[in-house]
Parts: C-alpha cells; structure tokens; sequence
C-alpha cells in the first residue's frame, strides 16, 4: 500500500491549508452546526444562518459539497426542490466546531471586556 504524504498546515504550500482555510471560515462553521441537525433546504439554510446572503451561502454550499463534507439532494418536482445535508466526512466537523461556537459564547463577555480595555489605553 503506497503511503500517504505527511500533510503540515504550517507549510504554506500544503493543501491541508486550504482546507483548514474553508473549515475556520465563520460562513463554513455555522452551515456545518446548521446542517448537523440534518437534511435543510436552502432557505431553512439561510433563515437558521442569520445574516448570510443568498449568494456567499450558495458558495459556501458549493465549496462544502467541493470538498466532500456536504451532499446535495434534487428533486425533480415543480417547484424543484434541493436539499442539503452532511456527509460522514462532514459529520466529523460538527464536534469541533460545536465547541468553537460555544466557546465564543461563554468567553464572550470576557472578549468584549478585554476589547473595551484595549482601546482604552489606545
């Protein structure tokens, strides 16, 4: 069995960095906790996703489905109907950036203490 490369995000020409990249963008981030509930059409999408815009969630979705973490599902019926879901590789995202999420929302308070200190003494 020919064996993988080693990949390192800390190398600028690895394509892990592209793809650690697309996951720590916030529009990624918050489609993949919006999809682990499972299968949402695209307004259900943008609705749960406050603050999206159609277009940077339509490249959101594309650049997911692109790299295997989100499956796109077509109906052919009329109206059409498109859903989207996580894929299993997609999945293994929810854990991670659940807690991320989290995070940010119990540090929150702290965050913005130590942003109101900082211009402060700007």
């Amino acid at each position: 069995m020919p064996q993988l490369p080693a990949f390192d995000v800390m190398t600028a020409t690895c394509p892990s960095r592209t793809s650690l990249a697309r996951i720590a963008n916030k529009w990624t981030a918050m489609v993949v906790i919006a999809l682990s509930a499972g299968r949402m059409r695209f307004r259900d999408l943008r609705a749960t996703v406050d603050g999206i815009s159609g277009k940077v969630l339509t490249e959101t979705l594309r650049d997911l489905e692109r790299d295997g973490l989100v499956t796109r599902h077509m109906y052919a019926e009329v109206p059409p109907r498109v859903e989207y879901e996580l894929t299993p590789l997609g999945r293994t995202l929810h854990a991670p950036l659940h807690a991320l999420a989290l995070w940010a929302e119990e540090h929150m308070a702290q965050v913005l203490a130590a942003r109101e200190s900082y211009d402060a003494r700007q």
